[in-house]
C-alpha cells in the first residue's frame, strides 16, 4: 500500500478518535455555577440532612455546608432557593432497552433504523424528565443515541451501553424466522443482527468474536442471554442457554478490556453456570432457589431484579398465549426472589426492563415504588441511586462517565433532583415527576427548573 494511503488512514483514525472523545459529554460550561440554598440533602445513604447549602461548579458538586455560601464574583451564579425541599441524586435505571421500549415488537423488527432512533431520542428525553439521569442499557443499537446526547444535541440520560445482546441459536435473543435457518457460516446476518439489536453466536470462538465487536463499538459492559425468556418465541423459560466455556469466552474478552459480563437468567442452573463462568451480575433471576441465591452472596455477584407485579406493570399480551404463561411463571417467583436477596444480603440493583410498551415506559417511577413491598423508602431510594451507581462503576476503565454518581457529596458529578417534599416520608412523590421534580440537573446543566415559576430550560 502506498505511503499516502497509510497517512490518509492515520488521519481518518485520529479524526474518529477525536470525535469520540468529544462525544463523551460537554456537560456544563466550566465556569457555570449553581447554588442551592436551604435544601435537605438525601445523601445517597437514604437519610435526609438538616437544612444545607450546595454549590455546583461546572459538572461537579463543589461544596456542601450548613453555612451560607457567598456568590462567586468571578462567575454568574444561578441561585435556587430550595425552601427546605429535598435535594437528591438523579435516579438510575439499571436495566433498560431505550431503543425498543416505546415501539411495538413488530415495528422494532421492521421499521427503518432512522425512525427507531428518533423515537428512542424522544424516549430518552422523557426518561430524563422523569428524573432518571443515568441508565444502563442492556441490549440495542444505542451508540449513536448516546453520542448525540453526550454532544448536547438532545436532552437525555447518561447511557451505559451494552450494544447488541449476545445469544445462542434458539436463545432469548434469536429473533429469526424459521425460514432463516439453517444458518450458513459466513452467510448474511439476520435483520436484528444488521440493526445491532442482537448478535447470534455459537461456540466459544463466535462468542469471543461478538463480544470483541461490541467492545470495539464502545460497550461499557457485555450482555449475554444465559437462559430462557418471557417474550422470546423459541425458548421455554426453564431452559439454560450457553455452556460454561461459551460464557467464559465473553468473560475473558470483557476482562481484557477491564469490564464485566452480565447475563439474562431466571433459573438456578442458568445462574450457577453463569457464575461458574465468571460473570459479575445476574439480570432477573426470579426463579432462583436458596442455593443459587447463597452462591450469589458468597461470590459477591450483583443481582439486578425487577418487581414485575400487577397488571399495570405487565405489557399487554393475549391471556392464553405462551408468552403470558411464561410471564405468570416468572411473576410467581418474584416475592421469593426478593426475600432471598434480603436473606443473604446480596448486592441488589433495580431496573425496569421495559420493552415494546410506550405506556409502561411512563411508569418508571411507579415501578420503583413497588419495591416498598420488601424495602423501606430509604432503602428503595438508595437502591435507585447509590447502589445502582456502584453497579455502573463495575465497568472500570470502560466507564464512559468517569466520576462518582448516585450521591450528593463534594466532588461527585452534579446529577441532582430538587423534590417538592420529602420522598423518604412519601416515596410516591417520585410517581409524579412533572409535578414534584422542580429541578432536574445532569452534569451541572439544568434541564428543568420550575422553582418560583421559572420556565424549564
Amino acid at each position: 500500500m502506498n505511503a499516502w494511503i497509510y497517512r490518509l488512514l492515520a488521519l481518518f483514525s485520529c479524526g474518529i478518535f477525536a470525535f469520540q472523545l468529544h462525544a463523551q459529554g460537554p456537560a456544563a460550561r466550566p465556569g457555570s455555577v449553581t447554588l442551592f440554598n436551604n435544601v435537605r440533602v438525601l445523601d445517597g445513604t437514604g437519610h435526609l440532612t438538616a437544612p444545607t447549602n450546595v454549590l455546583v461548579r461546572g459538572n461537579v458538586i463543589e461544596r456542601i455546608t450548613t453555612s451560607p455560601i457567598p456568590t462567586d464574583r468571578m462567575a454568574t451564579t444561578k441561585i435556587i432557593e430550595g425552601g427546605g425541599r429535598t435535594l437528591m441524586p438523579g435516579l438510575i435505571d439499571a436495566h433498560t432497552h431505550i431503543m425498543m421500549q416505546n415501539i411495538p415488537m413488530s415495528v422494532a423488527m421492521m421499521a427503518d433504523i432512522g425512525y427507531i432512533t428518533l423515537v428512542a431520542g424522544k424516549a430518552a428525553t422523557d426518561t430524563l424528565m422523569r428524573g432518571f439521569t443515568s441508565i444502563r442499557d442492556l441490549g440495542g443499537p444505542t451508540f449513536g443515541l448516546k453520542m448525540a446526547i453526550d454532544q448536547g444535541l438532545l436532552p437525555g440520560p447518561r447511557i451505559y451501553p451494552s450494544g447488541a445482546f449476545i445469544s445462542q441459536t434458539s436463545g432469548h435473543g434469536d429473533f429469526r424466522m424459521p425460514y432463516e435457518i439453517p444458518r450458513v457460516i459466513g452467510g448474511p446476518l439476520s435483520h436484528a443482527e444488521v440493526m445491532g439489536v442482537a448478535a447470534i453466536a455459537d461456540g466459544p470462538d463466535e462468542v469471543l468474536l461478538r463480544t470483541r465487536e461490541q467492545l470495539m463499538k464502545g460497550a461499557s459492559q457485555i450482555k449475554l442471554m444465559a437462559g430462557g425468556g418471557v417474550t422470546s418465541t423459541y425458548d421455554p423459560l426453564d431452559v439454560a442457554q450457553y455452556t460454561e466455556p461459551e460464557i467464559h469466552a465473553a468473560v475473558l474478552a470483557a476482562d481484557n478490556w477491564g469490564t464485566y459480563v452480565t447475563v439474562h437468567a431466571y433459573t438456578p442452573k442458568a445462574i450457577q453456570t453463569a457464575i461458574a463462568a465468571g460473570v459479575r451480575c445476574i439480570e432477573h433471576g426470579q426463579l432462583a432457589d436458596d442455593a443459587s441465591a447463597k452462591l450469589m452472596a458468597d461470590k459477591g455477584i450483583w443481582w439486578s431484579l425487577q418487581p414485575f407485579l400487577g397488571d399495570e406493570d405487565a405489557s399487554a399480551v393475549v391471556t392464553d398465549s405462551p408468552t403470558q404463561q411464561k410471564r405468570l411463571q416468572m411473576r410467581a417467583g418474584i416475592d421469593t426472589a426478593y426475600k432471598l436477596a434480603k436473606k443473604y444480603k446480596i448486592k441488589t440493583a433495580w431496573g425496569t426492563d421495559t420493552l415494546f410498551d410506550a405506556k409502561m415506559a411512563t411508569r418508571q417511577g411507579e415501578q420503583l415504588t413497588t419495591l416498598v413491598r420488601w424495602y423501606t423508602p430509604s432503602e428503595v431510594l438508595k437502591m435507585a441511586t447509590a447502589d445502582n451507581a456502584e453497579l455502573l462503576a463495575l465497568s472500570g476503565p470502560r466507564n464512559p462517565y468517569p466520576g462518582k454518581l448516585g450521591v450528593v457529596e463534594e466532588g461527585a458529578l452534579a446529577d441532582l433532583l430538587l423534590v417538592d417534599g420529602d420522598p423518604v416520608a412519601n416515596i410516591k412523590l417520585i410517581e409524579d415527576p412533572a409535578k414534584n421534580f422542580l429541578v432536574i440537573m445532569k452534569g451541572g446543566v439544568i434541564y428543568k427548573n420550575i422553582v418560583n415559576g421559572d420556565s424549564p430550560h
